[in-house]
């Protein structure tokens, strides 16, 4: 796969073995766009057109809003503004029952020009990984190695097996499963010490690693860590 500045080697990712490898995907790839719309790109005509389109979510723009060139956000919302003023909420009366324009802006509120490169970026490095896992000995080691696959991924990752492993699929499943359930297992164990910990009978004991296993157990199930 040709690298751009939306992927990263599918190995990389791998090497670490902390955390779920897909979550540090996604994170690598979702850093370097934000960066990269954040610099040089915001003055790219095409590159504006296309944000001017698509917009980006609030996850997104929270991202943005926390690098350092604030200009460069607000010169990409002045045109997206500008866009959305005079395309998408056109001021002049729509046709008899052919008002658009609704639409056009829940297609847009929907929509993001980040979220669309990482799915973009997703697919073809999800690719890369399955294909790997099927060629390489070394590389199914190397995945068997990872602490814990989390469950939006395992999902994702199991549902893509079939088509890119073929009769193969049920044995990366099981060891995707095998991955996502031993994480799964401690962690059961610690939030129910959390809540435990919360009867007067246990006042003043040890509550081991369970303090912050409710953000744990967020991160798990949504691959997001709470912010």
């Amino acid at each position: 796969m040709k690298e751009t500045i939306y992927t990263i080697p599918v190995s990389e990712v791998f090497e670490p073995k902390d955390g779920c490898p897909i979550c540090r995907m996604r994170d690598v790839l979702e850093a370097r766009c934000v960066e990269y719309i954040m610099g040089a790109a915001m003055m790219e005509p095409d590159i504006r057109i296309e944000t001017n389109k698509a917009g980006f979510c609030s996850r997104h723009f929270g991202q943005m809003l926390h690098c350092k060139n604030r200009l460069s956000l607000a010169l990409m919302l002045e045109s997206h503004l500008d866009h959305l003023q005079k395309e998408v909420l056109k001021p002049k009366k729509p046709l008899l029952g052919r008002d658009r324009r609704g639409t056009a802006a829940r297609d847009l509120a929907g929509s993001c020009y980040v979220c669309a490169k990482i799915d973009w970026a997703m697919e073809r490095m999800l690719e890369t990984t399955l294909r790997l896992w099927g060629k390489e000995e070394s590389f199914r080691t190397l995945y068997g190695e990872q602490p814990v696959i989390c469950l939006e991924h395992y999902a994702l990752l199991t549902g893509l097996s079939e088509r890119y492993l073929g009769k193969r699929a049920a044995e990366f499943n099981d060891v995707t499963l095998k991955l996502t359930r031993q994480y799964l297992e401690p962690l059961q164990k610690d939030v129910s010490h959390f809540c435990r910990m919360f009867d007067y009978r246990n006042s003043g004991g040890d509550w081991g690693n369970s303090r912050d296993s409710i953000e744990r157990a967020v991160w798990y199930l949504t691959s997001r860590r709470p912010e």
